[in-house]
């Protein structure tokens, strides 16, 4: 990343951004600190959608339902925004469902690697708690 002469702004000559990165700038947005054009040149992005296309991926907001200024509403209106809330959500939901699902995935995945390493090493990897105190803690409340 390069700092470029005039006021200072940051001039990108890479085309991948972390993740990191890329939800920062979100969060940035969508508190109000940046409007999209700001966040562009402030960071020195090239593209013109690529801020559209982070803020639908990893914001919390539905960007592409949203009306473009404050106005008082009709019930209509009320209706077609709360229409759109549900279709965030719902996104959101199957997005957290997804999620789950892959946790889970890997949750197996681990277990069947590690029956695989006691099983070709010969060892115990995983604790067996017993319900029973442990011998450790059974002397200390003798003691007592």
């Amino acid at each position: 990343m390069k700092l470029s002469a005039n006021k200072g702004s940051m001039k990108r000559t890479q085309k991948d951004y972390s993740l990191s990165f890329k939800l920062q700038l979100v969060e940035e947005i969508e508190q109000g600190l940046l409007t999209k054009s700001q966040a562009k040149t402030k960071y020195g992005i090239q593209g013109d959608s690529t801020v559209s296309k982070w803020l639908k991926k990893y914001g919390n907001f539905d960007w592409e339902h949203r009306p473009p200024f404050p106005m008082s509403k009709t019930p209509e209106q009320k209706i077609l925004e709360l229409e759109a809330k549900i279709r965030l959500l719902e996104k959101q939901k199957a997005r957290a469902e997804h999620l789950a699902e892959r946790a889970d995935k890997k949750v197996i995945i681990f277990d069947m690697l590690v029956d695989l390493a006691e099983k070709e090493y010969d060892i115990e990897i995983r604790k067996n708690y017993t319900p029973e105190l442990s011998t450790s803690t059974k002397k200390n409340t003798k003691k007592h």
